[in-house]
């Protein structure tokens, strides 16, 4: 499937080589490479959101140090996302991880441990840093109406938010 495909249909292109992947499920910006060389050991849940620069890895390459040794050596294991998963950009996702339901994983992690259901995970290496809840009522304050507007709407909307004219130049 070429690059086009990809992007086109990213779930069909998972589903194609092998990903088992749940409905609802958004994947933006995964590449050719995105699910590695053991595409089929990788389960995503419903309702999953995988975004850019994400990378699953279901071996260890390290392993290749001791093939004079060991010529047939590999660590290979699966990696299962729950229901409602949320991958932030260029997080890797290491193997034998399991990902609870309804989690967060936060943008640049390594995951390399697994995650209970119902957390907010970030770092290198990613840790549990608080429930679902308690990340909610965090961030719930400072949220915006904007989802599903426009995208000339959520503008107008934004810059009226945050006090700026809406054809005012960006500030560095």
């Amino acid at each position: 499937m070429d690059t086009i495909a990809v992007h086109r249909d990213p779930v069909r292109f998972a589903r194609s080589i092998g990903v088992e992947i749940g409905d609802d499920c958004r994947l933006w910006g995964i590449t050719r490479n995105t699910f590695g060389s053991e595409p089929y050991l990788i389960r995503i849940g419903h309702g999953c959101t995988i975004t850019h620069g994400v990378d699953f890895i279901t071996h260890d390459g390290g392993v290749r140090t001791f093939r004079k040794d060991h010529p047939d050596i590999d660590v290979i294991a699966p990696i299962v996302l729950g229901d409602d998963v949320f991958v932030g950009a260029h997080s890797i996702i290491l193997p034998g991880v399991q990902i609870g339901d309804r989690c967060v994983i936060g943008a640049g992690s390594v995951v390399s441990r697994s995650i209970p259901p119902d957390s907010l995970a970030v770092g290198n290496p990613c840790r549990r840093v608080k429930s679902i809840d308690e990340y909610g009522a965090a961030v719930l304050p400072r949220a915006v109406p904007t989802y599903r507007m426009s995208p000339d709407d959520k503008r107008a909307f934004l810059t009226k938010h945050f006090d700026q004219p809406v054809d005012a130049p960006r500030q560095p």
